[in-house]
């Protein structure tokens, strides 16, 4: 786990933040680990999912039904989170009143409660209140000392219309309303109950719904889970990157919010379950979840990348030689990636494995190629057009060949790295560009699959 989280702590905005799922077993070892890489001072949160809705009666010692959530910001001095609406989060049950218009509120004692709540604290907050009958009431605590009101003479006068009296046997006691509009905004609390967020169960109905035959995880997360995630952390257009991606759900979630997202799956997860079920999402196909809480009506599209083996390796006196696993296929279409040319080997012309322009083309062999064997292609290929060709090695003099560029494939693979970063890659530039937008909402963006090779 160190590794891979000294690896996303990189990766992180300097304004982001991590959330990790993690049970009692090794939630507290995960946030000594984390107080270690993110640094004590930028832990944020433990936040309690409730991920059970009902008690287990077959556990042997205590019925487990809940999972923490860890959050650690990469400097949390720039980390802001957003507030939850009352209307989202659910108002809670001590908002027992309703007034006149139908808003609920509940009711606060006007005296100040607490280590402060003396005369002597705060002078200016002892004087009298008209009660309804008339008569001035003081802020005096049960003890019979002399108290102190929560409010200035000011807001008082200001505020009359949310001061409301309760009558006791033998004076009047003042309370102030606290209402709970659906436009109002409050701090997310560290408890998450099953009812707000979803449970274990939820997620496993939700993915049912969508995949009919095909088993759910047995820890999956609901969809109302990773929106309040998302919600707190992020803003629309924001990036969400899930390194371990699952059944897709993040990547699900983030897209009906109208987030970027990035997911890596390294099983057949993301053949089974992610890319089946974006492409639902993407064609509206996808009722369930968060669908109709965000009134996702589909539309979007994602590019799907499988990272290839290593495409060079050492022999065994040390020598950069071509991956054996890579077979003529592959071989080809990762070199014609790397040089930027559009993989379309061609049924005519052996030496065609892809094109640039009309008139530019490709060929990638494994083989040593001879003096008679380049004058050959030179002859195929002609004087109207060029050939660009990546071989093991190659003899003979190749200036003479104007329609023919040469290169050793290890040699132009080494040229591509970038030696002295954290990370050692291919510098790429050709990434393919996203899909333009269609002004016609019926028609559905295509899915594109590109194979990425890594030195």
């Amino acid at each position: 786990m160190r590794d891979r989280l000294e690896i996303l702590r990189k990766l992180l905005s300097e304004d982001g933040s991590i959330w990790i799922t993690i049970d009692d077993n090794e939630a507290h070892y995960l946030k000594v680990m984390c107080d270690e890489i993110f640094g004590r001072k930028n832990f944020v949160v433990n936040i309690i999912w409730e991920k059970a809705d009902s008690p287990r009666m077959d556990a042997q010692f205590f019925s487990t039904r809940h999972d923490h959530i860890l959050v650690f910001a990469k400097d949390k001095t720039k980390f802001v989170i957003n507030k939850i609406s009352v209307s989202e989060q659910g108002l809670a049950e001590h908002y027992n009143k309703v007034d006149e218009t139908g808003r609920p509120y509940y009711l606060k004692p006007l005296r100040a409660m607490g280590g402060d709540d003396s005369r002597k604290a705060r002078p200016t907050l002892f004087f009298p209140i008209t009660a309804p009958d008339g008569s001035q009431v003081f802020p005096i605590r049960k003890d019979g000392s002399e108290g102190r009101w929560r409010w200035s003479q000011e807001r008082i006068n200001a505020d009359q219309h949310l001061i409301e009296w309760i009558k006791s046997k033998n004076n009047w006691s003042a309370y102030y309303r606290i209402y709970g509009d659906i436009e109002s905004f409050r701090p997310p609390e560290t408890i998450w109950r099953h009812t707000d967020v979803g449970s274990n169960r939820t997620s496993k109905t939700e993915i049912k719904t969508i995949f009919n035959d095909i088993k759910a995880f047995d820890t999956p997360k609901p969809e109302k889970l990773i929106q309040r995630v998302l919600e707190i952390a992020t803003n629309p257009g924001d990036l969400v990157l899930d390194s371990f991606a699952g059944s897709g759900t993040t990547g699900a979630v983030a897209h009906k919010m109208g987030r970027r997202w990035i997911m890596i799956e390294l099983g057949e997860h993301c053949h089974t379950h992610i890319i089946p079920r974006l492409k639902k999402v993407i064609d509206s196909e996808d009722k369930g979840g968060i669908t109709q809480t965000v009134n996702w009506k589909g539309g979007g599209g994602f590019r799907y990348y499988r990272l290839a083996p290593s495409l060079l390796e050492k022999d065994k006196w040390g020598n950069w030689i071509i991956n054996k696993q890579y077979n003529p296929a592959m071989l080809a279409e990762a070199i014609c990636k790397i040089e930027g040319f559009t993989y379309a080997p061609s049924d005519t012309f052996y030496w065609q494995h892809g094109y640039s322009t009309e008139r530019d083309f490709i060929y990638v062999t494994t083989q040593n190629l001879s003096h008679e064997q380049l004058s050959k292609l030179s002859d195929e290929v002609g004087q109207e057009r060029s050939l660009l060709i990546l071989c093991s090695a190659f003899r003979g003099q190749v200036d003479i060949f104007p329609n023919l560029t040469i290169k050793k494939i290890p040699q132009e693979i080494l040229s591509r790295c970038e030696w002295g970063h954290d990370d050692y890659s291919l510098d790429i530039k050709n990434l393919p560009k996203a899909p333009p937008k269609l002004e016609k909402s019926s028609q559905k963006p295509q899915e594109q699959h590109i194979q990425q090779s890594l030195f």
